[in-house]
């Protein structure tokens, strides 16, 4: 094997499954508990700090035999916008998705004023994404804004 080959195997190969990249290394466990990854029986592996051209350093988490819901994907653009999915069957690449955070979260995410009629009353909580690249949300009911750094997931 070639001395380039061996510098870009850092992480296992993988079979079938999903691999999320360019995960800012300071929220990589923070995705990996968003996710649930302490609860799965798939293999999982992990890896932070590697080199990145892009960022400097970043994480990555590949998990084999796992295919994310809409509703996870948006879960993970809330700690962690402009990660890269990428869907591996058979060792190749079949699709490659940049996350951004959607128009309105539903449901995903706690408002964090008391006052709130969804955090008095049994029902859905509703955010319209006010600025994708800040991570500024807004709620639907109080109209109370967060930033991503406030941001309580559910």
């Amino acid at each position: 094997m070639s001395t380039e080959k061996k510098k870009e195997l850092q992480v296992a190969a993988l079979e079938n499954g999903t691999a999320i990249d360019h995960i800012p290394s300071s929220q990589l466990f923070k995705v990996a508990k968003l996710l649930g990854l302490e609860n799965m029986n798939n293999t999982i592996t992990i890896g932070n700090n590697l080199h990145s051209n892009k960022m400097g350093n970043k994480g990555m988490i590949k998990i084999s035999d796992k295919f994310f819901c809409d509703e996870e994907i948006n879960r993970i653009a809330l700690i962690a916008p402009n990660v890269v999915l990428n869907i591996i069957r058979d060792y190749e690449v079949v699709e490659k998705k940049t996350v951004t955070l959607p128009d309105e979260l539903v449901g995903l995410v706690k408002c964090n004023n008391p006052k709130c009629i969804t955090n008095n009353e049994p029902m859905p909580t509703r955010f319209d994404v006010i600025d994708k690249e800040k991570g500024t949300i807004k709620c639907h009911y109080c109209e109370r804004k967060i930033n991503k750094e406030d941001i309580i997931v559910k």
